[in-house]
């Protein structure tokens, strides 16, 4: 609902204190603009702004508050203007739609100024005016703080969305990002490119012996040994559960069974480091190598070093097979 506004003498030089847009301005300025202004209630949760709705208006709080979400109005609240602080004046400065949603924290009272008469006030006053500048700043700084503040948890979000939290290794979503990268290198430079499919063997088994604790600690003894058979160009994950892939770039089906010997005797050997408890506890890997063909892609390179995983396997484990 929408009402004309009309200001008491009684509190008008009061109000003018109290709302951040009219301090130090003479009311007899703007007496006849304000006069051409609404008012707005407001009810908690109401929505006000919203990103794709035009905006034509900047709207003080006389009473109650606002809150602003960024992404949706369920996203958590980013800023809260109280009494005497305004918004909607960074869309009608940038001629924009809003990039935040705002709704009422509490019932509301709103005073709406539409944008040609916050510019005429503009042209009015000139502590009108300042206050303005005063406003847009304290915004760009806010929105500074918020980006500085949420900077550190989105770095962690990347991290955890690409990074297998026991491991420490780049996980799946990671491999779908940077094996392709790798492979049309491989595929402009002229160069092979194999993929590596490596599975603990029996690990269901271990895991019912010696408790899924001992699996993590086993898969993370694992990856640690993994860890220092390839070259840093080499691109290591764990595919998921006991599983792991490595992209080999220039090198052929043939490289890649020598370079799985080596690793399976490694792993083999040991897979702990001196403080693990299952530094005893013999772990064997089998392994399936496939190399980039002619028109291959991501996919069929997986499918292919899955089967000869599969190949490895089924001729006993704790070997490499193509």
């Amino acid at each position: 609902m929408q009402e004309s506004l009309a200001i008491n003498s009684d509190y008008k030089r009061s109000l003018f204190d109290s709302l951040e847009l009219f301090r130090g301005v003479s009311p007899d300025d703007v007496q006849g603009l304000l006069r051409r202004c609404d008012r707005r209630d407001l009810g908690e949760g109401e929505l006000l702004l919203s990103p794709g709705e035009k905006n034509e208006h900047v709207f003080v709080v006389l009473s109650g508050s606002v809150n602003v979400h960024v992404g949706s109005p369920e996203t958590p609240v980013i800023a809260t203007m109280e009494t005497g602080e305004c918004v909607g004046e960074m869309s009608i400065i940038e001629d924009r739609d809003p990039s935040a949603y705002v709704l009422g924290a509490e019932d509301t009272h709103l005073l709406v100024i539409h944008q040609t008469i916050l510019w005429n006030m503009v042209d009015a006053s000139h502590e009108f005016a300042k206050n303005l500048l005063i406003v847009l700043s304290e915004r760009v700084r806010s929105h500074n703080r918020v980006i500085a503040d949420n900077f550190g948890e989105l770095k962690k979000f990347e991290r955890h969305a690409t990074t297998d939290a026991l491991t420490s290794l780049a996980n799946r979503h990671a491999m779908e990002d940077t094996f392709p990268q790798q492979i049309t290198q491989c595929i402009e430079a002229g160069k092979p490119v194999a993929m590596m499919m490596i599975d603990v063997d029996n690990f269901k088994q271990f895991n019912d012996m010696f408790g899924h604790i001992a699996g993590d600690r086993a898969l993370s003894a694992v990856s640690k040994i993994l860890r220092t058979q390839f070259r840093p160009r080499d691109l290591l994950v764990r595919y998921g559960g006991d599983e792991f892939a490595v992209l080999l770039p220039d090198v052929t089906a043939e490289q890649g069974v020598a370079i799985g010997e080596r690793v399976r005797q490694a792993v083999c050997g040991e897979t702990g480091d001196g403080s693990d408890s299952l530094i005893q506890i013999p772990l064997r890997i089998s392994m399936g190598v496939a190399e980039l063909q002619p028109e291959g892609t991501l996919d069929s390179l997986t499918r292919a070093a899955d089967k000869a995983l599969y190949r490895a396997k089924n001729a006993g484990r704790n070997t490499v097979s193509t």
